[in-house]
């Protein structure tokens, strides 16, 4: 939220420099995000007086006007009209440089020096006025900077406001935080209305139908306004928090809202048919057209406000067109209300409207301001746009909402924060934040908290206040006491761990994308109607459209991080991730959460070097990723089965992962289909596992195995198979004869080509033997070796290769 410093100054000394302030509101909780400067743009642009108006003599459309500078006058040619002896004009001085780029030099005009330039709204920026010159305030001092006079020259601070903390959505509560912080009071608006009186309830009425939706609506009524343009200072102020000026009595509206936190609304009241107030919930499919132009579908249950006849605006989100303030409007209804934060969260999500009242509304304003917040408006209307406020105030308010106390034990206060706070201080702490105190029994005291501070609910809520307030820094650092746990760590966070360390050290990355998704995303992976993985769990109140539904795969959200990394030229890439997918459960209102490991990789494998050229990452580099971390986690027997109908692989380039005869996963290059609708031209490559099979299955501790005494022999293998043959297939035929001398398969070589015969290919194998208790020799080897080839010989139709 955007602050500007000159406003905060009406409510609040600021006893420090700009750097201690930021620093005092940061560590206070109200983190300063960014600091920006405006109004610079004014140098040699002055505060000057009209002191006498003489007619051009050489030319008939101008005049030669004399002006104070409040240390000489100065002689300026000027074309205007609209300007009177004694009033204060803009003056630029010569040397300055205007927003638009005009530079001022001192020139003869028609035969007349001229030492600067009366300027309009339109040369300085502050406006679209070019019909004149700018007329200033007869209060102004002359000579002042223009910048300076007008409040132009500004810092604003951009904070970060917790979603706990709605009452610093405005500026008198952050005002409120600094005068807390550096022992001072908030210096409130004076505000004096005829509060008394019977006359706006023969007027008009107010009428709630769900008060649990709006339990508090304040009316206020204007009557005899002129709708017009609202004054520099007010167009400055709310356009320095980015909110555009509109008209007087809308700008009053926003500048409450900006100022007190309070989202306020402003009727036409002569479009109110039978001129009454009615709130209610809308019904199934009920339209009704935005201040924006938009028409809107209703769903049952969103709260409207309404006339006595039709909706006039959705309560808490956006008013309506059919009773918006416009020039010919005299009569002002204003409303000032609390509505439900949850239903106005539900609302604004469901209609897409994220606007500033909805954004207040939503966390929670301060019920107990509305009064306060429609009288501060009314005055301010009847200032800028005239008319008579109506005797009398409709507070609609059936249920007073009365925020509970709260005990706080001074014991308890020492035991969490580990400072010695006398309890007096304690109190002063928490009386400077507006709370009220009364007094316990000496070991504690009862709290009261203000009705804009929801956040405060429970002893530990008054504990973080009066940290904050003695300052974070004073809290002494200790050691932990106790004796340490000795607890085990759970096998499934030692085998993360170390799944982690090991894709690292082969140079993937650890990404972490979002739980929520899109219900695109099992369309963007292809997968087929009928499979599980399509019945996603939806989020209540999503953040957008793009995050409604839990995922059941990681597979789009590294696609997506891909894509995001190839659009910033970042080409080659490997990464992964281990979380959880959410997977729907027949008759459970929860979801099963399955932990998954997912990775991907594409591009080159490494960055060009001049001794090791890369090549194109393939198969087999997530293939050897996936053998060396089984490995490593002492799994055995792992098989690797073609596959053709995973959806989201290219059909004869990928493969199941079998553990035993366990499925645990799959991997292989990503169907193009896929890959277009993610708009990533490169092949990309990917494995899934699941995780919890992996810490199932994973070997525990490494035991030490004496050092062969007796040589091993090794035999080359190369046999003839068919093209359809996998190797693998191949490799399990030989471990499959069980002989306790074999220690090692390793395939080394495929070929297919000349002189091998068209559909065939051959394969190589080395086969390492080794005996625990003895030489062998080659007569037994032989023999081994020959059990080999018989093997393959009937499995596969192997034949020698020559």
């Amino acid at each position: 939220m955007k602050v500007s410093l000159n406003w905060l100054k009406d409510y609040v000394d600021i006893p420090m420099d700009l750097k201690d302030l930021v620093n005092l509101l940061t560590m206070g909780g109200l983190e300063v995000e960014e600091v920006s400067r405006v109004g610079e743009g004014f140098e040699k642009v002055i505060v000057g007086e009209i002191e006498s108006i003489q007619r051009h003599p050489n030319a008939d459309r101008l005049s030669w006007v004399k002006v104070k500078t409040g240390q000489e006058n100065l002689s300026i040619v000027c074309g205007a009209t609209n300007i009177k002896e004694g009033q204060k004009v803009p003056l630029a001085l010569v040397g300055a440089k205007l927003p638009n780029g005009m530079e001022i030099k001192r020139s003869k005009i028609r035969g007349v020096m001229s030492e600067g330039m009366l300027c309009s709204e339109i040369e300085l920026g502050l406006g679209e006025d070019a019909s004149g010159i700018m007329i200033l305030s007869p209060d102004l001092p002359v000579g002042s900077d223009l910048g300076e006079a007008l409040g132009l020259k500004d810092v604003i601070l951009n904070l970060s406001i917790t979603p706990n903390r709605p009452d610093c959505l405005c500026v008198i509560g952050v005002a409120r935080e600094i005068a807390a912080l550096t022992h001072q009071r908030v210096k409130y608006p004076e505000i004096s209305l005829p509060e008394c009186g019977e006359e706006i309830h023969q007027r008009t009425s107010v009428t709630l139908l769900d008060p649990d939706l709006c339990p508090r609506y304040v009316v206020r009524m204007i009557e005899g306004v002129k709708i017009g343009p609202s004054p520099l200072w007010m167009k400055n102020r709310l356009e320095k928090v980015g909110i555009r000026s509109i008209n007087n009595v809308v700008d009053v509206t926003n500048y409450v809202m900006m100022e007190y936190g309070q989202p306020l609304h402003a009727f036409d009241f002569e479009l109110l048919e039978e001129g009454r107030i009615v709130v209610r919930r809308a019904e199934e499919g009920e339209t009704f057209f935005t201040l924006d132009g938009v028409k809107r579908t209703l769903s049952k249950g969103m709260l409207m406000i309404c006339d006595g006849v039709k909706p006039v605006a959705i309560a808490g989100v956006m008013g309506g067109l059919n009773s918006e303030i416009k020039e010919d409007t005299k009569i002002v209804l204003l409303e000032s209300a609390y509505f439900s934060p949850m239903e106005n969260r539900w609302t604004s999500k469901q209609l897409g409207l994220e606007t500033e009242a909805a954004y207040r509304f939503g966390r929670g304003i301060d019920y107990g301001g509305c009064v306060i917040s429609a009288n501060r408006a009314a005055q301010l209307i009847q200032e800028l746009a005239g008319g008579r406020i109506v005797e009398g105030v409709i507070d609609a308010y059936p249920k007073v909402i009365k925020p509970n106390p709260i005990r706080l034990r001074v014991k308890r206060i020492h035991q969490v924060l580990g400072t010695e706070i006398p309890a007096e201080k304690a109190k002063d702490y928490l009386k400077s934040l507006e709370l009220d105190i009364t007094e316990g029994n000496g070991e504690y005291f009862m709290v009261h908290p203000p009705s804009f501070r929801r956040d405060l609910e429970r002893e530990i809520d008054l504990i973080e206040e009066i940290a904050r307030m003695d300052g974070y820094g004073n809290i002494p650092t200790t050691l932990p006491q106790g004796a340490p746990s000795g607890e085990e760590r759970s096998k499934e966070l030692l085998i993360e761990k170390k799944v982690i360390d090991l894709l690292i050290h082969q140079g993937y990355h650890e990404v972490i994308t979002y739980s929520f998704t899109s219900p695109t995303s099992c369309d963007f992976i292809g997968l087929p109607p009928d499979d599980p993985r399509r019945k996603q769990i939806r989020i209540l109140n999503p953040l957008t459209e793009d995050f409604s539904v839990m995922r059941t795969s990681l597979i789009p959200g590294l696609l997506e991080v891909a894509r995001y990394n190839l659009s910033r030229k970042n080409l080659n890439l490997k990464f992964f991730e281990l979380k959880k997918v959410f997977l729907h459960q027949e008759g459970e209102k929860l979801p099963k959460e399955v932990k998954v490991l997912t990775g991907l990789a594409m591009g080159m494998d490494q960055e060009p070097h001049w001794a090791y050229p890369p090549r194109p990452i393939d198969f087999y580099d997530i293939k050897g990723a996936l053998e060396s971390l089984f490995e490593e986690l002492q799994i055995k027997r792992i098989g690797f089965k073609r596959a053709e109908d995973i959806p989201y692989l290219h059909p004869g380039k990928a493969s199941r992962v079998f553990i035993e005869e366990k499925e645990v996963g799959a991997l292989g290059e990503v169907h193009p289909d896929v890959l277009n609708h993610y708009g990533i031209p490169e092949r990309v490559y990917l494995f899934e596992i699941d995780f919890e099979e992996l810490v199932r299955r994973a070997g525990g501790a490494k035991w030490f195995q004496p050092l062969p005494k007796f040589p091993d022999v090794f035999r080359d293998l190369s046999v003839v198979v068919g093209e359809e043959v996998e190797a693998e297939k191949i490799g399990e035929a030989i471990w499959g004869l069980r002989d306790p001398l074999m220690k090692e398969v390793r395939l080394f070589d495929v070929y297919q080509g000349p002189p091998i015969p068209k559909g065939k290919k051959g394969v190589s194998y080395r086969i390492r033997y080794q005996a625990p208790d003895r030489t062998l020799t080659d007569e037994e080897v032989n023999q081994f070796h020959e059990k080999v080839i018989l093997q393959l010989r009937e499995v596969f139709g192997a034949e020698l290769r020559s």
